[in-house]
């Protein structure tokens, strides 16, 4: 063995299958709320509660713009932690309950309220439900760069990640619906809903905290000044890349998520076929996350991302050939989940290069900061797909309270569902272009392990 390939392994962990899971089930304890958020909130407050679209678009969209600087905040506290459970760990035990609860609370829109007061609820409510996400989310993205170092090693809790996030999101989209007419198909219903599946996202929450260990140790007496952290985050070319690709895949997240209840109730005319849609969407996902890792190891995570990008542009143009026809819209959705596989495999995994590459270039290592860009693209893209949804209905002239829509509401169903997404494709392909450091990474780490030789 030579030593350029000594280094190469230098970084790896004695890790098992039970690591690699405990991590997943946080991420599947985040889409409980998270994945709610994309398929239905706007739906719960446009048909349950009565609200206009274009209302709650604007309102989703200052939101997670809010929320956004709220990672970054969030961000910077993780990197300034030091706990006898590590710096992303005691995040995971203390905010798990407040996170719970405040899911709970956006259900529980008082019902004898006027409108304006109605919506000063809403607006409250997901508010601090977004400090909660953020006081969760980044912590947790972060935890990846601190139980190892290893490139493979990250990918493979990704992909554990993401495994169990989609499983975490067939729960919710198929039990949301079902157990809403349970109990009795009221705004009632939606809390006890909301209640059970905030009750087992904490002990997730306290099965990531005890499965994890947080092995990459920073020098504790090593104190970098929020001016010095900042200008390394400017200085890194490759976490913009990845910030900016983030925002634009969450648009598409978002509007996927958002537009499928809509287009299964109005076009296919059965608003319970969204759960068949999300299988037929998510188990080639599931399926493909097994083979995928070593896709990432022969030809690169990014170059298998942007053919992933390509084929799920085929997936939405298979929509056209019948788009009120299941059967054609079930493949589309399965063409479209073969291509997510590797966007979602390694999607995540981009972060972690980046602190890496950042360190190397910049001789500063904020992992708390750079991690808060995933979080930070993801909240704004979903907060600008969740209010493009809206404000596109709105502009339809979607009405919840009727049941056949107008043709100028069911264009918009259709731009929301198939033209829009296309056009996010061709965004990510031009970005994914452009982030080339799959192949400097080896490089990169050889260097580190120099640098840390030579200490």
């Amino acid at each position: 063995m030579d030593a350029t390939h000594q280094k190469a392994v230098s970084f790896k962990e004695n890790l098992g299958f039970k690591d690699y899971v405990g991590f997943g089930f946080g991420d599947m304890a985040i889409n409980f709320t998270f994945a709610s958020l994309g398929m239905f909130v706007v739906f719960f407050y446009t048909d349950v509660i009565g609200i206009s679209a274009g209302i709650i678009g604007t309102l989703m969209l200052f939101s997670r713009s809010f929320d956004g600087i709220i990672d970054v905040v969030v961000g910077g506290l993780v990197d300034k932690t030091h706990s006898r459970w590590g710096k992303a760990r005691p995040w995971l035990l203390f905010g798990a309950l407040p996170f719970a609860i405040l899911t709970i609370s956006i259900f529980a829109v008082p019902a004898s309220w006027s409108e304006v007061a109605k919506i000063i609820y809403i607006f409250l409510s997901y508010n601090l439900l977004m400090i909660a996400f953020s006081s969760i989310a980044i912590p947790y993205g972060t935890l990846n760069s601190l139980v190892t170092r290893d490139q493979h090693q990250r990918e493979k809790f990704n992909l554990f990640r993401m495994f169990m996030a989609q499983v975490g999101v067939l729960i919710v989209t198929n039990a949301t619906m079902p157990m809403v007419d349970l109990f009795g198909n009221k705004q009632l219903s939606w809390v006890i809903t909301y209640t059970i599946l905030s009750a087992i996202s904490v002990v997730l929450f306290m099965i990531v905290f005890k499965s994890q260990k947080e092995r990459v140790q920073v020098v504790a007496s090593e104190k970098i000044p929020l001016k010095v952290s900042l200008k390394a985050i400017f200085q890194n070319k490759y976490w913009w890349i990845a910030t900016i690709f983030f925002i634009i895949y969450s648009i598409g997240y978002a509007l996927n998520q958002g537009s499928t209840i809509y287009y299964a109730k109005y076009v296919l005319h059965n608003d319970s076929l969204v759960g068949i849609l999300t299988i037929g969407y998510l188990a080639p996902v599931l399926i493909g996350f097994i083979f995928v890792s070593h896709l990432f190891v022969k030809y690169g995570k990014t170059k298998v991302m942007l053919w992933g990008s390509i084929l799920s542009i085929f997936g939405y143009l298979f929509t056209l050939i019948s788009p009120d026809n299941f059967a054609v819209v079930m493949a589309s959705q399965i063409i479209k989940g073969v291509g997510q596989v590797p966007i979602l495999g390694g999607v995540w995994a981009m972060f972690p290069d980046t602190i890496e590459y950042g360190e190397w270039k910049t001789h500063v290592r904020v992992e708390g900061l750079l991690y808060s860009g995933g979080s930070l693209g993801q909240k704004i893209g979903v907060g600008l797909g969740t209010a493009l949804t809206g404000w596109v209905l709105a502009w339809g002239h979607y009405n919840g309270a009727l049941s056949a829509q107008p043709d100028s509401a069911m264009n918009s169903i259709y731009q929301l569902f198939i033209y829009i997404p296309i056009v996010i494709y061709i965004l990510q392909i031009v970005l994914l272009l452009m982030y080339n450091l799959d192949k400097k990474y080896p490089e990169i780490m050889r260097d580190l392990a120099a640098r840390k030789d030579n200490d």
